[in-house]
Protein backbone atom coordinates (compact mmCIF):
# COMPACT_ATOMS: atom_id res chain seq x y z
CA UNK A 1 0.00 0.00 0.00
CA UNK A 2 1.69 3.29 -0.90
CA UNK A 3 2.02 6.17 1.62
CA UNK A 4 -1.03 8.97 0.35
CA UNK A 5 -3.50 5.66 -0.04
CA UNK A 6 -1.94 4.90 3.72
CA UNK A 7 -3.02 8.49 5.07
CA UNK A 8 -6.45 7.99 3.26
CA UNK A 9 -7.61 5.36 4.78
CA UNK A 10 -6.44 5.96 8.29
CA UNK A 11 -7.80 9.47 8.27
CA UNK A 12 -11.30 8.84 7.76
CA UNK A 13 -11.93 8.71 11.28
CA UNK A 14 -10.10 11.69 12.53
CA UNK A 15 -11.21 13.72 9.23
CA UNK A 16 -14.76 12.97 10.46
CA UNK A 17 -14.23 14.34 13.87
CA UNK A 18 -11.99 17.48 12.53
CA UNK A 19 -15.23 18.12 10.27
CA UNK A 20 -17.44 17.90 13.39
CA UNK A 21 -15.06 20.30 15.22
CA UNK A 22 -14.53 23.23 12.76
CA UNK A 23 -18.18 22.96 12.08
CA UNK A 24 -19.00 23.15 15.76
CA UNK A 25 -17.12 26.40 15.65
CA UNK A 26 -18.94 27.78 13.23
CA UNK A 27 -21.83 27.57 14.49
CA UNK A 28 -21.10 28.06 18.09
CA UNK A 29 -18.56 30.75 18.31
CA UNK A 30 -20.81 33.46 18.05
CA UNK A 31 -21.80 32.89 21.35
CA UNK A 32 -24.27 30.68 20.63
CA UNK A 33 -26.13 32.92 18.93
CA UNK A 34 -26.86 30.95 15.61
CA UNK A 35 -27.33 27.60 14.89
CA UNK A 36 -27.73 27.59 11.05
CA UNK A 37 -25.51 28.98 8.62
CA UNK A 38 -28.64 29.68 6.75
CA UNK A 39 -28.92 33.50 5.76
CA UNK A 40 -32.88 33.12 4.44
CA UNK A 41 -34.35 33.35 0.87
CA UNK A 42 -32.04 36.52 0.17
CA UNK A 43 -28.89 35.31 0.71
CA UNK A 44 -26.22 35.35 -2.10
CA UNK A 45 -25.64 31.40 -2.77
CA UNK A 46 -21.79 31.10 -2.66
CA UNK A 47 -19.10 28.57 -2.31
CA UNK A 48 -19.69 25.97 1.02
CA UNK A 49 -16.74 25.61 2.49
CA UNK A 50 -15.51 22.62 3.55
CA UNK A 51 -12.42 21.61 5.88
CA UNK A 52 -10.55 19.22 4.03
CA UNK A 53 -10.70 21.81 0.84
CA UNK A 54 -9.31 24.14 3.44
CA UNK A 55 -6.39 22.72 4.05
CA UNK A 56 -5.69 21.78 0.75
CA UNK A 57 -5.73 25.31 -0.34
CA UNK A 58 -3.31 25.84 2.68
CA UNK A 59 -0.79 23.49 1.56
CA UNK A 60 -1.32 24.80 -2.32
CA UNK A 61 -0.58 28.22 -1.21
CA UNK A 62 2.55 26.82 1.08
CA UNK A 63 4.21 25.43 -2.36
CA UNK A 64 5.61 22.67 -0.23
CA UNK A 65 8.83 21.15 -1.93
CA UNK A 66 11.03 18.00 -1.61
CA UNK A 67 13.80 18.32 1.29
CA UNK A 68 12.08 21.50 2.93
CA UNK A 69 12.00 22.30 7.03
CA UNK A 70 8.29 22.65 7.74
CA UNK A 71 6.27 23.95 11.08
CA UNK A 72 2.63 23.52 11.15
CA UNK A 73 1.04 25.26 13.99
CA UNK A 74 -2.11 23.31 15.12
CA UNK A 75 -1.20 19.20 14.96
CA UNK A 76 -3.75 16.42 14.95
CA UNK A 77 -1.64 14.37 12.32
CA UNK A 78 -3.38 13.88 9.03
CA UNK A 79 -2.07 17.28 7.67
CA UNK A 80 1.64 16.65 9.18
CA UNK A 81 1.30 13.61 6.97
CA UNK A 82 0.30 14.90 4.29
CA UNK A 83 3.42 17.62 4.83
CA UNK A 84 5.77 14.52 5.42
CA UNK A 85 5.02 13.32 2.60
CA UNK A 86 5.63 16.32 0.37
CA UNK A 87 8.74 17.18 1.83
CA UNK A 88 9.61 13.24 1.75
CA UNK A 89 12.72 11.37 3.72
CA UNK A 90 15.70 14.04 3.14
CA UNK A 91 12.65 16.88 4.66
CA UNK A 92 11.47 17.41 8.46
CA UNK A 93 7.87 18.08 10.02
CA UNK A 94 7.39 19.88 13.15
CA UNK A 95 4.03 20.01 14.29
CA UNK A 96 2.72 21.95 17.60
CA UNK A 97 -0.27 21.92 19.69
CA UNK A 98 -1.33 23.04 22.80
CA UNK A 99 -3.41 20.59 23.85
CA UNK A 100 -1.82 17.33 25.48
CA UNK A 101 -4.39 15.11 24.00
CA UNK A 102 -4.38 16.72 20.32
CA UNK A 103 -0.56 15.66 20.20
CA UNK A 104 -0.89 11.75 21.86
CA UNK A 105 -3.35 11.30 18.75
CA UNK A 106 -1.19 12.75 16.50
CA UNK A 107 1.55 10.67 17.63
CA UNK A 108 -0.66 8.02 17.73
CA UNK A 109 -1.88 8.30 13.92
CA UNK A 110 1.79 9.15 12.92
CA UNK A 111 3.29 6.07 14.57
CA UNK A 112 0.42 3.61 12.40
CA UNK A 113 1.31 5.69 8.95
CA UNK A 114 4.93 5.03 9.52
CA UNK A 115 5.90 8.39 9.31
CA UNK A 116 9.13 9.12 10.96
CA UNK A 117 10.27 12.48 9.54
CA UNK A 118 7.78 14.18 11.59
CA UNK A 119 8.26 15.75 14.98
CA UNK A 120 4.96 16.28 17.22
CA UNK A 121 5.47 18.87 20.21
CA UNK A 122 3.22 19.55 23.14
CA UNK A 123 3.27 23.49 23.54
CA UNK A 124 2.34 27.07 22.80
CA UNK A 125 2.35 27.40 18.59
CA UNK A 126 2.65 30.94 19.28
CA UNK A 127 6.32 30.81 20.46
CA UNK A 128 7.02 28.33 16.96
CA UNK A 129 9.53 25.98 17.45
CA UNK A 130 13.13 28.18 17.78
CA UNK A 131 14.96 24.31 18.55
CA UNK A 132 14.26 23.15 15.00
CA UNK A 133 14.18 26.75 13.34
CA UNK A 134 15.02 28.15 10.64
CA UNK A 135 11.79 27.00 8.90
CA UNK A 136 11.14 27.01 4.53
CA UNK A 137 7.20 27.02 5.41
CA UNK A 138 5.03 27.56 8.32
CA UNK A 139 1.35 26.45 7.76
CA UNK A 140 -0.78 27.89 10.33
CA UNK A 141 -4.25 25.61 11.09
CA UNK A 142 -5.91 27.90 13.45
CA UNK A 143 -7.35 31.23 13.12
CA UNK A 144 -5.15 33.75 14.34
CA UNK A 145 -5.82 37.33 14.94
CA UNK A 146 -2.10 38.44 15.24
CA UNK A 147 1.50 37.06 13.64
CA UNK A 148 3.56 36.27 17.01
CA UNK A 149 6.96 37.83 16.55
CA UNK A 150 8.86 34.29 16.26
CA UNK A 151 6.96 33.32 13.33
CA UNK A 152 8.17 36.06 11.63
CA UNK A 153 11.79 35.65 13.69
CA UNK A 154 11.55 31.46 12.77
CA UNK A 155 11.25 31.65 9.17
CA UNK A 156 13.71 32.16 6.27
CA UNK A 157 14.14 35.01 4.57
CA UNK A 158 11.83 34.38 1.42
CA UNK A 159 9.89 31.23 3.46
CA UNK A 160 6.52 31.52 3.65
CA UNK A 161 3.91 31.74 6.22
CA UNK A 162 0.34 30.33 5.54
CA UNK A 163 -1.97 31.23 8.08
CA UNK A 164 -5.93 31.94 8.69
CA UNK A 165 -5.58 35.42 9.81
CA UNK A 166 -8.78 37.31 11.42
CA UNK A 167 -8.71 41.15 10.23
CA UNK A 168 -11.69 43.07 11.54
CA UNK A 169 -13.77 40.30 11.64
CA UNK A 170 -13.09 38.43 8.50
CA UNK A 171 -11.08 35.32 8.15
CA UNK A 172 -8.44 34.83 5.14
CA UNK A 173 -6.35 32.01 4.74
CA UNK A 174 -3.19 34.06 3.81
CA UNK A 175 -0.27 33.61 2.27
CA UNK A 176 2.78 35.67 3.29
CA UNK A 177 6.41 35.98 1.91
CA UNK A 178 9.44 37.09 4.63
CA UNK A 179 10.67 40.45 3.15
CA UNK A 180 13.29 40.94 6.59
CA UNK A 181 11.05 42.23 9.28
CA UNK A 182 7.81 42.14 7.13
CA UNK A 183 5.15 40.10 5.29
CA UNK A 184 3.69 40.71 2.13
CA UNK A 185 0.94 38.66 1.18
CA UNK A 186 1.15 36.64 -2.14
CA UNK A 187 -2.98 35.77 -2.08
CA UNK A 188 -5.42 34.79 0.05
CA UNK A 189 -8.44 32.89 0.10
CA UNK A 190 -12.00 32.86 2.16
CA UNK A 191 -12.14 29.86 4.94
CA UNK A 192 -12.90 29.42 8.41
CA UNK A 193 -11.20 27.86 11.09
CA UNK A 194 -10.94 26.86 15.08
CA UNK A 195 -9.38 29.95 16.86
CA UNK A 196 -6.06 29.82 18.32
CA UNK A 197 -5.92 29.42 22.15
CA UNK A 198 -2.17 30.02 24.37
CA UNK A 199 -0.73 33.15 24.33
CA UNK A 200 -2.25 34.34 20.67
CA UNK A 201 -5.43 33.96 21.72
CA UNK A 202 -8.06 36.40 20.91
CA UNK A 203 -11.65 35.31 20.29
CA UNK A 204 -14.16 38.10 19.19
CA UNK A 205 -16.71 39.15 21.69
CA UNK A 206 -20.34 39.47 21.07
CA UNK A 207 -22.36 41.84 22.44
CA UNK A 208 -26.42 41.77 22.49
CA UNK A 209 -29.08 44.23 20.91
CA UNK A 210 -32.13 41.58 21.76
CA UNK A 211 -31.94 39.12 23.89
CA UNK A 212 -35.25 36.97 24.10
CA UNK A 213 -34.09 33.64 24.56
CA UNK A 214 -33.79 31.37 21.10
CA UNK A 215 -33.95 34.84 19.01
CA UNK A 216 -30.98 36.83 20.12
CA UNK A 217 -29.37 39.44 17.78
CA UNK A 218 -26.11 40.68 18.21
CA UNK A 219 -22.83 42.57 16.56
CA UNK A 220 -19.39 40.98 16.56
CA UNK A 221 -16.65 42.40 17.48
CA UNK A 222 -13.33 42.10 16.86
CA UNK A 223 -11.50 45.66 17.97
CA UNK A 224 -14.66 47.80 16.95
CA UNK A 225 -15.61 50.91 18.82
CA UNK A 226 -17.98 50.17 21.77
CA UNK A 227 -21.69 49.81 20.76
CA UNK A 228 -24.22 51.84 22.35
CA UNK A 229 -26.27 48.49 22.66
CA UNK A 230 -29.44 50.26 24.36
CA UNK A 231 -29.83 52.75 21.74
CA UNK A 232 -29.05 49.80 19.07
CA UNK A 233 -31.70 47.72 20.73
CA UNK A 234 -34.24 50.70 20.27
CA UNK A 235 -33.11 51.02 16.75
CA UNK A 236 -34.13 47.48 16.11
CA UNK A 237 -37.80 47.94 16.91
CA UNK A 238 -38.08 51.22 14.44
CA UNK A 239 -39.10 50.41 10.95
CA UNK A 240 -36.85 49.63 8.24
CA UNK A 241 -35.96 51.58 6.04
CA UNK A 242 -34.13 50.30 2.49
CA UNK A 243 -31.70 51.52 -0.07
CA UNK A 244 -30.37 49.84 -3.32
CA UNK A 245 -27.17 49.89 -5.10
CA UNK A 246 -27.80 48.78 -8.70
CA UNK A 247 -24.93 46.82 -8.37
CA UNK A 248 -25.30 43.28 -8.89
CA UNK A 249 -23.66 40.26 -8.13
CA UNK A 250 -23.98 36.20 -9.83
CA UNK A 251 -25.65 33.45 -8.17
CA UNK A 252 -22.28 31.84 -7.89
CA UNK A 253 -20.34 34.88 -7.56
CA UNK A 254 -18.73 35.09 -3.87
CA UNK A 255 -18.75 38.22 -1.74
CA UNK A 256 -15.87 37.93 0.15
CA UNK A 257 -13.93 40.20 -1.63
CA UNK A 258 -16.52 43.05 -1.21
CA UNK A 259 -16.72 42.41 2.39
CA UNK A 260 -13.07 42.96 2.90
CA UNK A 261 -13.49 46.50 1.08
CA UNK A 262 -16.33 47.61 3.33
CA UNK A 263 -13.75 46.30 6.41
CA UNK A 264 -11.04 48.96 4.75
CA UNK A 265 -13.36 51.68 3.52
CA UNK A 266 -15.42 52.08 7.19
CA UNK A 267 -14.41 52.72 10.60
CA UNK A 268 -17.59 51.07 12.64
CA UNK A 269 -18.56 47.70 10.21
CA UNK A 270 -18.54 44.81 13.22
CA UNK A 271 -20.66 41.90 11.81
CA UNK A 272 -24.27 40.88 13.16
CA UNK A 273 -25.19 37.96 13.71
CA UNK A 274 -28.69 36.18 14.51
CA UNK A 275 -30.41 33.02 15.28
CA UNK A 276 -33.00 31.81 12.37
CA UNK A 277 -36.17 32.50 14.81
CA UNK A 278 -34.87 36.24 14.80
CA UNK A 279 -34.92 36.10 10.80
CA UNK A 280 -38.66 34.17 11.02
CA UNK A 281 -39.89 37.10 12.91
CA UNK A 282 -39.08 39.62 10.56
CA UNK A 283 -36.44 41.46 13.27
CA UNK A 284 -33.50 41.17 10.70
CA UNK A 285 -33.57 40.19 6.89
CA UNK A 286 -30.91 37.96 7.27
CA UNK A 287 -29.10 35.11 9.79
CA UNK A 288 -25.71 34.25 9.90
CA UNK A 289 -23.66 32.53 12.92
CA UNK A 290 -20.33 34.02 10.88
CA UNK A 291 -22.08 37.72 10.91
CA UNK A 292 -23.01 40.31 8.34
CA UNK A 293 -21.54 43.38 7.79
CA UNK A 294 -23.11 45.86 9.78
CA UNK A 295 -22.19 49.88 9.43
CA UNK A 296 -22.53 51.46 13.01
CA UNK A 297 -23.09 55.06 13.82
CA UNK A 298 -24.42 56.17 17.30
CA UNK A 299 -27.76 54.74 18.16
CA UNK A 300 -28.24 53.58 14.22
CA UNK A 301 -27.02 50.45 11.83
CA UNK A 302 -27.63 49.16 8.56
CA UNK A 303 -26.67 45.91 6.97
CA UNK A 304 -25.90 44.71 3.59
CA UNK A 305 -28.23 42.58 1.88
CA UNK A 306 -29.65 41.62 -1.27
CA UNK A 307 -32.92 40.97 -3.20
CA UNK A 308 -33.66 39.22 -6.76
CA UNK A 309 -33.74 40.52 -9.99
CA UNK A 310 -35.28 40.06 -12.62
CA UNK A 311 -32.64 37.85 -14.27
CA UNK A 312 -33.19 35.11 -11.89
CA UNK A 313 -28.96 34.59 -12.12
CA UNK A 314 -28.46 37.79 -10.11
CA UNK A 315 -29.13 39.36 -6.90
CA UNK A 316 -28.80 43.08 -6.42
CA UNK A 317 -26.81 44.52 -3.14
CA UNK A 318 -28.52 46.78 -0.92
CA UNK A 319 -28.86 47.83 2.94
CA UNK A 320 -31.62 47.28 5.53
CA UNK A 321 -31.29 50.40 7.93
CA UNK A 322 -32.70 51.04 11.57
CA UNK A 323 -32.58 53.86 13.86
CA UNK A 324 -33.23 57.45 13.70
CA UNK A 325 -30.55 57.59 10.96
CA UNK A 326 -30.93 54.33 10.01
CA UNK A 327 -31.74 55.79 6.03
CA UNK A 328 -28.28 57.67 6.53
CA UNK A 329 -26.37 55.03 7.69
CA UNK A 330 -27.89 52.80 5.10
CA UNK A 331 -26.91 55.21 1.88
CA UNK A 332 -23.21 55.11 3.48
CA UNK A 333 -22.77 51.17 3.12
CA UNK A 334 -24.43 51.60 -0.49
CA UNK A 335 -22.05 54.32 -1.46
CA UNK A 336 -19.49 52.14 -0.35
CA UNK A 337 -21.06 48.90 -2.25
CA UNK A 338 -21.11 51.10 -5.78
CA UNK A 339 -17.48 52.48 -5.08
CA UNK A 340 -16.27 48.71 -4.88
CA UNK A 341 -18.26 48.07 -7.85
CA UNK A 342 -16.82 51.19 -9.82
CA UNK A 343 -13.20 51.07 -8.42
CA UNK A 344 -11.96 48.18 -7.30
CA UNK A 345 -14.21 45.10 -8.44
CA UNK A 346 -11.63 43.39 -10.58
CA UNK A 347 -9.01 43.85 -7.70
CA UNK A 348 -7.57 42.21 -4.99
CA UNK A 349 -6.96 43.15 -1.47
CA UNK A 350 -2.83 43.32 -0.63
CA UNK A 351 -2.45 42.65 2.85
CA UNK A 352 0.66 42.82 4.70
CA UNK A 353 2.00 42.75 8.08
CA UNK A 354 4.62 44.77 10.09
CA UNK A 355 6.58 44.86 13.64
CA UNK A 356 4.77 46.55 15.94
CA UNK A 357 5.67 49.84 16.83
CA UNK A 358 6.21 50.29 13.25
CA UNK A 359 6.01 53.80 12.52
CA UNK A 360 2.73 55.20 10.33
CA UNK A 361 4.88 56.71 7.63
CA UNK A 362 6.97 53.28 6.90
CA UNK A 363 3.57 51.74 6.44
CA UNK A 364 1.35 51.63 3.06
CA UNK A 365 -0.48 54.95 2.62
CA UNK A 366 -4.08 54.92 2.81
CA UNK A 367 -4.35 51.83 4.21
CA UNK A 368 -6.39 50.00 6.88
CA UNK A 369 -4.10 49.38 9.86
CA UNK A 370 -4.75 46.99 12.30
CA UNK A 371 -3.13 46.98 15.37
CA UNK A 372 -2.36 43.95 17.91
CA UNK A 373 -0.04 43.10 20.45
CA UNK A 374 2.77 41.79 18.03
CA UNK A 375 1.97 42.97 14.26
CA UNK A 376 0.22 46.41 12.60
CA UNK A 377 -1.30 44.50 10.13
CA UNK A 378 -2.55 46.43 6.73
CA UNK A 379 -4.92 46.28 3.71
CA UNK A 380 -4.73 48.48 0.91
CA UNK A 381 -6.31 48.46 -2.35
CA UNK A 382 -4.90 49.28 -5.72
Amino acid sequence: MDAVFRIQVFSLDLLKNLSRTVKTDIRVRVGELAESSSQGAQAVPSRRLYPVSWRRIQIEQADIQPGMNVLEIGSGGVNAAYLAEMVGDQGRVVTVDIDPDVTARARDFLKTTGHRNVTVITGDGGSGALDFSPFDRIVVTVQAADIPSPWVHQLKEGGRLVVPLRMRGMTRTVAFVRDDQRLISDGFELCGFVPMQGTGENRMRVDLIHDVEGEEIGLRLDGHPEPDTKALAEALTMPRCEEWSGVTLAGDESNEHLDLWLATALDNLPLLAARPAARERGLVASSSPLGIPTLVEGGSFAYRTVRRTDDPGRFELGAYGHGPEGRKVAERLVEEIRTWDREHRGDRAHIDVYPAGTPDDQLPRGARVIDRPHSRITISWP
